[in-house]
């Protein structure tokens, strides 16, 4: 299964989506967007663009060529329990 798993990264057809302290998860490869980690369920929910103003944080002199964002907390269900 991590063969082919690592197969799929490598041809691109899947790409991995890193959760700290978890397994990665894979999903189809698609533009750039973040991810929203539910504490409470553990579900991970895909999260619509982004803000790019990333290299505003960079510090001077150096050069930003990337970033992933996650974001915690609870899901909306979760939430009203």
């Amino acid at each position: 299964m991590y063969r082919t798993l690592k197969l799929l990264v490598e041809a691109g057809e899947v790409a991995p989506v890193s959760i700290p302290g978890e397994a990665p998860r894979y999903e189809v490869p698609k533009d750039h967007h973040h991810h929203f980690h539910c504490r409470a369920c553990g579900k991970v929910f895909e999260l619509d663009g982004c803000c790019g103003h990333f290299s505003e944080l960079t510090p001077k002199g150096f050069h930003l060529d990337g970033h992933e964002l996650l974001l915690f907390g609870k899901c909306s269900k979760c939430a009203r329990a």
